[in-house]
């Protein structure tokens, strides 16, 4: 088997030469996956390779061999190798003088999520880490978002064609920002004050800067979200006699404000997920339904207002005036790692 591969890694070599034209000065540290996938191994990437780049600001050059196909064809699609991509990831240097290993970890742990859910990411997508992308560290990043990467961007291989997808830490508030928005818009602003999408650890919040949150605002405003889905664990949304009800914890009033703005106020659909129960929101004439487990709330603009303002109150029960719908907001309580409660919002 061994040696099959060696004769035949025409995806691996192609994407080896490719990076060996960006950096021809100095040979990139190479993490292989000690036990292969198919083998048995925890590990879905074959490999991560690392190149230390001055573009931009100096930085650890993180690059991916594994969600493309290296070695023999298989997938069906002949224009397309694997899933299409490999990811990439830049890490501002530090006083460090080898790169950090955790970021191997990292692109690993998005590799398994990929290969054992068949959920692909693209340009303008996101995931929510639910915690800091680097642990153990003092960082607010929390989330990641994928752009295209600058430099490598696209190639074709023996196998198919391969995108480079460059992923960009981005904190919580960041990442609630990017929703309610054009993803891809969204990165695109971010990338003028971190140009090539270096990931800096110890930054703040883009969404403190006065300049980033105003071109964010009018963006959201103009554009609406490209993002139809939103999960949030305290939902509840039974129909009974024709009247809907709907449980929501208090800590998700903006983020929900927003993004029904956004989407249904933008003329599109909006599915909210919980760990039970679905609701979809609907533009059009007033309408509430209830199939295949999911709750649908269609509304023209003046009864979505309502709803928005009702979401800025605090926790109580609140029957809308002109629509059969109750919205009631109960207590989130914020806890940490083992279930202790930090605060609660009310």
């Amino acid at each position: 088997m061994e040696d099959n591969m060696e004769l035949n890694q025409a995806g691996f070599d192609a994407i080896a030469q490719k990076l060996k034209q960006l950096y021809p000065k100095q040979d990139g540290i190479f993490y292989r996956s000690i036990i292969p996938y198919m083998l048995g191994g925890n590990d879905p990437l074959d490999g991560v390779e690392i190149w230390k780049s001055e573009t931009g600001v100096p930085h650890w050059h993180y690059v991916t061999y594994g969600y493309s196909e290296l070695y023999e064809k298989e997938c069906e699609d002949p224009a397309v190798s694997g899933y299409g991509f490999e990811m990439t990831f830049r890490l501002k240097c530090g006083k460090e003088e080898q790169p950090p290993v955790w970021p191997v970890n990292l692109l690993q742990n998005l590799a398994r999520y990929v290969f054992s859910s068949g959920n692909v990411f693209g340009v303008g997508h996101y995931i929510d880490g639910n915690g800091p992308i680097a642990l153990e560290t003092d960082t607010k990043l929390t989330a990641l978002g994928f752009c295209m990467d600058e430099e490598l961007r696209e190639m074709d291989t023996p196998n198919g064609h391969v995108i480079f997808l460059q992923a960009i830490g981005i904190t919580s508030d960041e990442m609630e920002a990017f929703m309610c928005w054009d993803g891809k818009k969204f990165l695109e602003e971010m990338s003028k004050y971190s140009p090539f999408g270096i990931t800096d650890l110890f930054r703040s919040s883009y969404m403190d800067n006065p300049n980033f949150y105003e071109a964010w605002k009018q963006g959201m405003e103009q554009d609406g979200s490209s993002t139809g889905f939103l999960y949030l664990d305290e939902v509840g949304a039974p129909l009974d006699k024709g009247r809907a009800y709907l449980r929501l914890g208090a800590g998700h009033d903006q983020i929900l404000n927003r993004m029904l703005r956004a989407r249904v106020g933008k003329g599109r659909n909006l599915y909210l997920q919980g760990t039970e129960d679905v609701v979809q929101f609907l533009p059009g004439e007033p309408h509430i339904s209830m199939g295949d487990g999911v709750l649908s709330l269609t509304m023209p603009k003046e009864i979505l207002e309502e709803i928005c303002y009702v979401l800025t109150s605090h926790t109580g029960t609140y029957p809308l005036s002109d629509y059969p719908l109750t919205i009631e907001l109960v207590p989130t309580r914020i806890v940490d790692q083992d279930g202790n409660v930090l605060r609660t919002i009310e």
